[in-house]
């Protein structure tokens, strides 16, 4: 694995720019700084790992960019041992940053590339996610539910339902919402039946597809 010094000191710097651009939380800051983005991308992107951008992985996917992966986590305010459904494995970058943290992670795959590409890589590096799944991300994981946390890593037009109903009482869901352009929101399960809504202004991800079969 190559992670040299001049890596370590890139990661510092990414960590100091989402910082400035209103990060606060000190755990998910140091996440940052320990993973290695440039391995979760392909090699052509490496002296751009650690610039705040977002970059291709294939099957018409993009890795997150480092921003939006931290405010999204922060919002999941994930805390130790915490059951966590992530939507969209992609890269497996997310998740590292969830595992980092020390959750208990099931992720949800829908395209057969990544799902097989990204499964590979977590042997390789040492990530234990719980359970990686080869999937439709709209309908969730019910048999391991309730979740902690849910957190979609793409663009979803409209909240499932599904997800909603696998929350815990107290959990979050983070997932942005919309079709050309989403709105970053953050749904707080109060209660069997009632839940809190705030939404944290707009991001771009590519869309959340659902299995129409």
């Amino acid at each position: 694995m190559n992670d040299t010094l001049k890596h370590h000191g890139l990661r510092n710097k990414l960590a100091a720019v989402l910082q400035k651009k209103g990060i606060t939380n000190k755990k998910v800051l140091d996440a940052i700084r320990v993973i290695p983005r440039h391995l979760f991308i392909d090699s052509s992107f490496e002296g751009h790992a650690y610039q705040d951008k977002a970059f291709p992985i294939g099957a018409e996917q993009t890795i997150s960019q480092p921003y939006t992966v931290a405010f999204q986590t922060e919002l999941l305010e994930v805390k130790p041992g915490h059951k966590i459904l992530e939507i969209g494995t992609g890269s497996g970058y997310q998740t590292a940053v969830l595992l980092t943290l020390r959750a208990s992670v099931y992720s949800i795959e829908r395209q057969l590339e990544l799902f097989k590409k990204t499964n590979i890589f977590f042997k390789k590096m040492g990530y234990r996610p719980k359970k990686v799944i080869f999937g439709d991300g709209y309908k969730g994981l019910p048999q391991e539910a309730p979740f902690d946390g849910i957190i979609v890593t793409a663009g979803a037009p409209e909240v499932p339902k599904a997800l909603l109903s696998q929350l815990k009482v107290g959990g979050r869901l983070v997932i942005p919402v919309g079709v050309n352009e989403q709105i970053m929101t953050l749904f707080v399960r109060k209660s069997l039946k009632e839940f809190e809504k705030k939404e944290y202004g707009s991001f771009r991800f590519v869309p959340l597809l659902e299995n129409k079969n």
